[in-house]
């Protein structure tokens, strides 16, 4: 007998194993089972001991947590207990009403968990390949799928919904965490019941198969019946107001999710009664397609005689000379080259189609890798019953609870709740995207009465808000920097930003009366222009597609996105023609946030979270941004690839709508781009030329003809290359990429110069009009005064004329104060006629430009934008200081004389005086307006400029070279005396100098080693300085001593006074206020004129002839600095 336990013990096989544990298990389940109950005359008697069996049952279920062959799960599948146990106990309990019986809810529990959904990739994942090699789920899936139909009895999902009610219809306060528990059970039985999927309808299968594929909908109507779907509603839009529903609105979410992933939102925005009938028409429609290609190239009636048809292959084209000698006998019958000898094809297709087609019959067909449809969503056969409940839960949905269920997941997610998971967030984006298209579709569809909608906009305002698009963005960029790529989440974020872009292109279309909302949408707009990640992401997400890898939707997704995209770029472009900013990813390494918290800077920007300046490793930059570069970006032979594996798809598209995509992303390549020479590519070719045979099956719409022309396009343009460079046709069996295409294309580069800046059209102000030809330059001045004094701008003329008279007396008097030496003659002249003062060569250079200053704020308004005062401005030769300014600064420049500006003033006070006549035409119509001016901008997006500072970089960089400059200069310096030579004859000189200059001092009773004055610069204040600035102090170069000549000359240029004469110009008259100062200009770097040698006696020479300065003498040394002599007393 011990033998026995030994032997027993000591067997390690696996099936003894499992033979072990199904025998230990199976009859305590049986006996468990038998003792809840059964039937005795038609109705069901529950056991003495039911609750504590329904204990028991759930005990032996969590067995099966440490099993991977789900050893209880089938044994209760086997004993059916489900449907011939616990549906009766549940509906003679809760079913009459005994809502909260311990009993239905422990039914309700061990439903819930039966039903689990089973995730089949992480099982088959699990299994141990040695141990578990006969394991099968297809036993476990089919029960669900029975679990489904028992639960779906009459009677049991009222029961289960009369459970659910009474923990919810408790106040707060008073629910306890059981009630919150069974809400949970009941929400997650609704749940699993969703998730378990329907067979295929198939008309040659069974009666019982047929309803096996038609439970989705029985569960849809059961839902509705029961009033199960207005609680999720409720449930949805009360999320951030009662703490039991906050909890469950993950649950919700994913049962949103499974509802709507099995039908198409566009779908299900229309008529659902229409739905039957418009299948109908796509299904003959198709029928009636098929039925035409095979009758294109079906065989004709003469096919019984059968078809020979001889195919030579590379024939020889050597023409065969008359004279020549016949065959000799080594001459083969079909020719000395063994490649021309022909193939006999018995098909009669091969009269009409290529023999190349004909002759790949024959070959074994390559086995490609299958595309996956789409792993985001299923199809489920509903019917139009189940649909219209959809159809009016939907509505619901969206009228009711989307805002603030968005809103409350938003927020949890935010603060990273524990209940949170990783799905959660793919969940979000799914049921986001498919709210959005339906609400977009349904407006669409949707007649407005007498202005008003009622799918207005504010119903999905949530999406628009700055948290939320930071949200959509930051989760699709940790799905492009995962490893691997998670390709769901980026396929879900990249439908949800198309809707989001459609939604904002809709707000700020013309069909959109509110102007608040165009606002809102120009401002969205500009933030993910300048946030640049929808950008990059759109183009990232083309470029990353590679067939066999991401399914047919992502591809679907991303040509979408990049269609909508181009388009609003473009639309936006057109209105907005100022200058755009994108912000430049950071060269070092970004900012890391922890768990799932939303960092600001990393989504759409705003002013009030600018990074701080001071910061040195947080510096934004910024490009400028361009449509027309960012086609250029989007000119990729890896975008090219993806397209035309789009493109390639034709015969599958369903709607107009994909070929137009497809042609508009494609013209964008080969049209504005003009980078056409990405297509020429023998599989391209291929391609094209397939389209072409297909020609007459595309649908006869717009869309397909407009593919056929860019196709010929297309075509015409490689072999006109071809003809060009007969190389291409070796080159289109290699890729276009790393910019080889270009040299086949029509694609140029920029002209421009090394520091040539691009010009832009300025728009920043009105555009300028001129006078039109066949007027002199008077009648010109007298048509803009005309223009002036029509618009009721008298004053502004007059404001012209004071400006004008204003310079005049400014130069006349630096004319008087610089030739004081008249001839004779000049006195004698009538003190009434006016003085024509001749100016001399340096009084002329001692003029300034003007600066014009602007009293008020009218003033500086029409000189910046009143194209008539500029137009006038211009005729009397004023220019402008900055023309990149916001606000034009006009000035008078130095080279126009007084007696110029007189004629001009003259002009101008006659035709106030006496307008000019004009033939009964107005001044406007005598106007034309010019071409807009053109100003500088910075390098576009593709240029990587850095725009804003980066002082903190540049300092350190500095630094830098300045430590490295420092070290190697220490490299090379020696204690050593050598560079001295002899020391005594050194010290010799030194002495011999010393001694110089104490004779020299002894002479003029001078220290030789002091200056007469410091030589500290000192800043002067009050009428002194003044005095200096206007030249009235020492001024006369008869006074000032013969060495002194370089320093007036360093004073007039002197760093002091830059742009000095200018202000004291327009400061000179008192009437005039003083305007602000002009920008300081940087100087001009200049050599230091070297100084004469002064000769000894000058030191106290005086002229004799100045009387003013006899006793204190005034000399200019240095830079602008003025020194009394030593004999002067302080």
């Amino acid at each position: 007998m011990d033998d026995d336990i030994i032997s027993i013990h000591s067997s390690h096989e696996s099936g003894a194993e499992e033979l072990d544990r199904r025998a230990i298990l199976e009859p305590v389940v049986k006996r468990v089972v038998d003792a809840l109950g059964g039937f005795e005359g038609g109705v069901y008697r529950m056991g003495d001991e039911v609750s504590g069996c329904l204990r028991d049952l759930k005990k032996l279920w969590r067995k099966d947590d440490t099993d991977d062959e789900r050893t209880v799960a089938r044994i209760f599948w086997e004993t059916r207990v489900l449907p011939n146990d616990l549906v009766p106990i549940l509906l003679a309990t809760a079913g009459k009403g005994l809502v909260e019986d311990k009993r239905a809810i422990a039914c309700a529990d061990l439903m819930t968990a039966m039903t689990w959904p089973i995730d089949m990739a992480e099982e088959l994942q699990e299994l141990d390949e040695e141990l578990d090699k006969g394991t099968d789920y297809t036993q476990l899936m089919f029960s669900h799928l029975n679990y489904k139909a028992a639960l779906l009895t009459p009677g049991v999902m009222q029961a289960l919904f009369g459970i659910l009610l009474p923990p919810i219809s408790k106040p707060p306060k008073e629910r306890k965490e059981r009630d919150g528990q069974i809400v949970n059970v009941i929400l997650h039985l609704i749940r699993n019941l969703i998730f378990i999927k329907d067979l295929p309808a198939n008309m040659h299968l069974s009666a019982d198969q047929a309803e096996y594929s038609s439970l989705q909908t029985r569960l849809v109507k059961a839902l509705s019946e029961t009033h199960t779907l207005d609680l999720l509603l409720t449930i949805a839009a009360n999320t951030s107001n009662d703490p039991l529903f906050n909890a469950s609105n993950t649950l919700v979410l994913e049962i949103f999710y499974l509802l709507f992933r099995g039908v198409k939102p566009h779908l299900l925005a229309i008529d659902q009664s229409k739905q039957p009938t418009q299948n109908l028409h796509r299904l003959l429609a198709a029928e009636d397609k098929k039925k035409k290609d095979l009758a294109r190239n079906a065989s004709s009636r003469h096919s019984r005689f059968g078809t020979t048809i001889a195919v030579q292959l590379k024939p020889s084209k050597k023409p065969v000379s008359p004279d020549a000698d016949t065959e000799g006998p080594n001459d083969s019958a079909h020719g000395s080259n063994p490649g021309s000898r022909p193939l006999v094809l018995h098909r009669q297709a091969a009269i009409t189609r290529e023999s190349g087609s004909i002759l790949d019959f024959a070959k074994r067909s390559r086995a490609h890798k299958s595309n996956k449809i789409d792993e985001l969503a299923r199809e489920d056969n509903l019917s139009v019953e189940a649909k219209i409940v959809l159809q009016g839960f939907a509505r619901e949905s969206v009228d009711s609870s989307f805002n603030p269920f968005l809103r409350s997941l938003l927020k949890d997610i935010k603060s990273e709740r524990p209940k949170i998971k990783e799905k959660d967030h793919l969940r979000l984006l799914c049921v986001t995207k498919w709210f959005l298209d339906f609400f977009l579709t349904s407006r669409s569809n949707e007649k407005a009465v007498e202005g008003q909608r009622k799918w207005n906009l504010g119903l999905v305002a949530e999406v628009t808000d700055r948290g939320w698009i930071i949200w959509v963005l930051k989760r699709m960029r940790q799905a492009m920097d995962e490893k691997p790529k998670m390709w769901n989440e980026l396929q879900a974020g990249i439908e949800c930003l198309t809707q989001l872009l459609l939604l904002i292109d809709i707000m700020s279309s013309s069909v959109i009366s509110d102007p608040g909302l165009n606002e809102a949408a120009a401002v969205l707009q500009q933030q993910l222009i300048y946030n640049g990640e929808v950008l990059d992401l759109s183009l990232e997400s083309l470029r990353s597609y590679k067939e066999g890898t991401q399914s047919l939707a992502y591809l679907n997704a991303s040509v979408h996105l990049a269609y909508a995209l181009m388009r609003m770029l473009e639309r936006w472009g057109k209105e907005n023609t100022g200058a755009v900013y994108v912000r430049k990813k950071k060269p070092g390494k970004s900012k890391k946030t922890t768990g799932q918290g939303l960092a600001d800077e990393d989504g759409v920007p705003d002013v009030e979270n600018d990074l701080d300046g001071d910061s040195e490793e947080d510096v934004i930059h910024e490009t400028m941004f361009t449509f027309d570069a960012f086609e250029m970006k989007f000119a990729s032979s890896e975008i090219t690839k993806t397209l035309l594996t789009y493109l390639s798809r034709y015969r599958d598209f369903d709607s107009p709508e994909f070929i137009k995509r497809a042609v508009n992303l494609i013209h964008r390549q080969v049209i504005k781009a003009k980078a056409e020479g990405l297509y020429f590519n023998v599989s391209t070719l291929n391609l094209f030329k397939t389209i072409l045979d297909d020609q007459k099956s595309l649908p006869k719409d717009q869309s397909s003809k407009d593919l056929v022309t860019l196709v010929d396009f297309i075509l015409r343009k490689f072999f006109k290359a071809l003809e060009e460079e007969p190389f291409l046709a070796v080159e289109a069996f290699f890729p276009k990429n790393r910019g080889h295409w270009k040299q086949y294309s029509s694609w140029e580069p920029e002209t421009k110069g090394r520091h040539e800046h691009e010009t832009v059209e300025d728009t920043r102000f009105p555009p300028e009009v001129q006078v039109k030809k066949g007027y002199s330059w008077s009648e010109q001045i007298g048509i803009a005064i005309a223009a002036l004094v029509e618009d009721g701008k008298t004053e502004l003329v007059e404001w012209v004329k004071d400006i004008l008279v204003l310079v005049i007396r400014q130069r006349n008097k630096i004319i008087e104060e610089t030739d004081q030496k008249r001839q004779d003659d000049e006195s004698d002249l009538d003190d009434d006629e006016p003085k024509k003062l001749t100016p001399s060569a340096h009084a002329i250079s001692q003029f300034l430009d003007y600066l014009i200053p602007y009293i008020s704020d009218e003033h500086a308004e029409a000189a910046t934008k009143n194209s008539t005062l500029k137009l006038m401005f211009r005729l009397l030769k004023f220019t402008i200081y900055d023309e990149n300014g916001d606000e034009l600064q006009w000035i008078v420049p130095a080279a126009i004389l007084p007696s110029d500006l007189q004629g001009s003033l003259n002009v101008v006070d006659q035709f106030l005086q006496s307008p000019i006549d004009l033939d009964g035409k107005k001044a406007s119509q005598l106007l034309s307006k010019k071409t807009r001016r053109r100003r500088r901008r910075r390098s576009p997006s593709n240029s990587d400029v850095e725009l804003l500072d980066d002082e903190p970089k540049r300092k350190r960089r500095e630094k830098k070279k300045k430590e490295e400059k420092q070290y190697k200069s220490a490299q090379f310096i020696e204690d050593s005396d050598a560079e001295y030579g002899d020391m005594d004859a050194f010290l010799e000189r030194e002495k011999a100098l010393r001694d110089k200059a104490a004779m020299a001092a002894a002479q003029s009773g001078k220290i030789g080693t002091m200056r007469a004055a410091g030589t500290k610069k000192r800043r002067r204040k009050g009428k002194d300085v003044e005095a200096r600035k206007k030249g009235r102090v020492g001024t006369n170069p008869e006074n000032q001593p013969a060495g002194d000549a370089s320093a007036d000359e360093d004073i007039s240029d002197s760093d002091d006074d830059i742009l000095g004469s200018m202000r004291r110009s327009r400061s000179s008259s008192p009437s005039t206020p003083e305007p602000q100062p002009a920008p300081r200009a940087r100087p001009r770097p200049r050599p230091v004129p070297k100084r004469p040698a002064r000769p000894e006696s000058s030191a106290d020479a005086v002229d004799e002839g100045d009387a003013g300065v006899n006793e204190v003498t005034v000399r200019r040394v240095g830079k602008g600095r003025q020194v009394l002599s030593d004999d002067d007393e302080l």
